[in-house]
C-alpha cells in the first residue's frame, strides 16, 4: 500500500476517499474529502471550524460516527459495517503542530521509530532514518535530542519521521505554527519541496492562508464543521463565498439579487462589471472604495453615505471600516485620511467603481 515514485498532483483515481462524520460534544463534523496521488489539499478555516477534528478522524484518533474513510482502496473506518483500523495499523504519517518528538531519543531514533514499529530491525530502521535526515538536511544532527534542535530543525525531524514509513496519506497539523517568522519562511520553502516529491496524498490543516496558498494544490474551506467552498487557489480567492474567505483575501463581499449588470444589495443597487441573473455575490477590493466629504460630482451610480466606525494602519495605507446601508472597508493613503480628517462617527460619502466590482452566481 505504499506509493512508489513521485506522480504529478491529481493524477489517477483518488487515494483518499472519505466522508468524515464525527461528533465532539455538541460539535458535529460532516466533511467529504477526496485527494488524488501527489495532491496536497489544505483544510483552511477559522479556529473551531473542525479542521483538527477532521485530521484526527483521518489519523484514526477520533472514530467516525457515520460516513466512511477509504485509503488506497482499503476501508479504514466504516461505522455501518463495524470497520475500524487503529492508528498504528494505518499507512498514515502525521506531523503534529507541536511535533511531539520523543524527548529522550535522538533525531535518528525519532525517525527510526516508525520503521521499527512496522517490523524493520534496528540496523535497517536507523539506516532509513539516516537517509531521511540527509534528505531534510540534518545528517549532522542525527545524534542530537529534540531540546538541542531549533524549531525549524525539529519540524524537519518530525517531517522525516512521518515520511520514513512511506505513508499513503501524509497529515500535517499546523506544521509551521510554532516557528518564528524568519524560520517559517525558510521552512515553508523546504516543506514545499518535500511535498512535491511525495507521491501519496497529503492533507494540510492550517488557519494561515499563506501556508495554504504556497503548499496546497487545492483548498477546502471549512466553517462550522462543513466544507463551504472548495477549489484551486485562483478560484477560491477570486470568487469568495463566505465572509471568512473574503476577509482572508482582502475583499468586500455582499450577497444580493442580480438583473444583468445591476445587483440589489440591501437597500442599494450596485452597477457591476459582470452580467448575472438571480442570486449573486458582489466583491470588490478596499482599494476600489473612494471616500469623499460630500456626495461626489457627476452622481456616479455606486455612491452612498456611510459612517466611519474605525481607522487602523494596513501596510502603507489606512484601512477604514465603514457602517451604513452597505458596510465596507476602504483603503486610503495617510494623506487622504488627513485631508478628510477621518475619525469614528464621521459621515462620509462612499464611491465604488463599477469596473472594479465583480459579480458571480451565489448558487445553492
Amino acid at each position: 500500500m505504499t506509493a512508489a515514485g513521485p506522480r504529478p498532483p491529481g493524477a489517477g483515481t483518488p487515494l483518499l476517499d472519505a466522508h468524515l462524520v464525527a461528533d465532539r460534544g455538541a460539535f458535529h463534523l460532516d466533511v467529504a474529502l477526496r485527494v488524488r496521488p501527489g495532491e496536497v489539499v489544505a483544510l483552511l478555516g477559522p479556529n473551531g471550524a473542525g479542521k483538527t477534528t477532521a485530521l484526527r478522524a483521518l489519523a484514526g484518533l477520533h472514530p467516525l460516527t457515520a460516513g466512511h474513510l477509504t485509503l488506497d482502496g482499503i476501508e479504514l473506518d466504516r461505522p455501518d459495517r463495524r470497520v475500524w483500523v487503529p492508528p498504528e495499523r494505518r499507512p498514515v504519517g502525521v506531523v503534529f503542530q507541536d511535533y511531539l518528538l520523543f524527548p529522550h531519543l535522538s533525531a535518528r531514533d525519532n525517525v527510526a521509530f516508525g520503521p521499527r514499529r512496522r517490523g524493520a530491525d534496528r540496523r535497517a530502521a536507523r539506516a532509513r532514518a539516516d537517509a531521511w535526515l540527509d534528505r531534510v538536511g540534518l545528517a549532522d544532527y542525527a545524534r542530537r535530542r529534540p531540546r538541542q534542535l531549533s524549531g525549524g530543525q525539529a519540524q524537519r525531524v518530525a517531517l522525516a519521521r512521518a515520511l520514513a514509513v512511506d505513508p499513503v496519506l501524509l497529515l500535517l497539523d499546523e506544521p509551521l505554527a510554532a516557528l518564528d517568522a524568519r524560520t517559517r519562511l525558510d521552512t515553508r520553502a523546504e516543506l514545499h519541496r518535500h511535498l512535491g516529491a511525495h507521491s501519496g496524498a497529503t492533507v494540510l490543516v492550517t488557519h494561515d492562508p499563506l501556508d495554504a496558498l504556497v503548499l496546497a494544490d487545492r483548498l477546502a474551506i471549512v466553517e462550522g464543521g462543513r466544507v463551504v467552498q472548495e477549489g484551486d487557489a485562483a478560484t477560491v480567492t477570486a470568487r469568495p463565498r463566505t465572509d471568512y474567505v473574503a476577509r482572508l483575501v482582502g475583499l468586500n463581499l455582499h450577497r444580493g439579487h442580480a438583473d444583468g449588470r445591476r445587483v440589489r444589495v440591501g437597500g442599494l443597487t450596485l452597477t457591476v462589471a459582470d452580467s448575472v441573473v438571480g442570486e449573486a455575490f458582489v466583491a470588490f477590493p478596499p482599494a476600489a472604495v473612494a471616500l469623499h466629504p460630500a456626495r461626489p460630482d457627476g452622481s456616479p451610480r455606486n455612491t452612498w453615505p456611510a459612517t466611519v466606525s474605525g481607522v487602523r494602519r494596513h501596510g502603507d495605507h489606512l484601512r477604514v471600516e465603514l457602517g451604513g446601508p452597505l458596510p465596507v472597508a476602504a483603503d486610503v493613503t495617510p494623506a487622504a485620511a488627513a485631508s478628510l480628517r477621518l475619525h469614528p462617527g464621521q459621515v462620509v460619502w462612499v464611491a465604488v467603481k463599477a469596473t472594479e466590482t465583480r459579480a458571480y452566481p451565489a448558487g445553492a
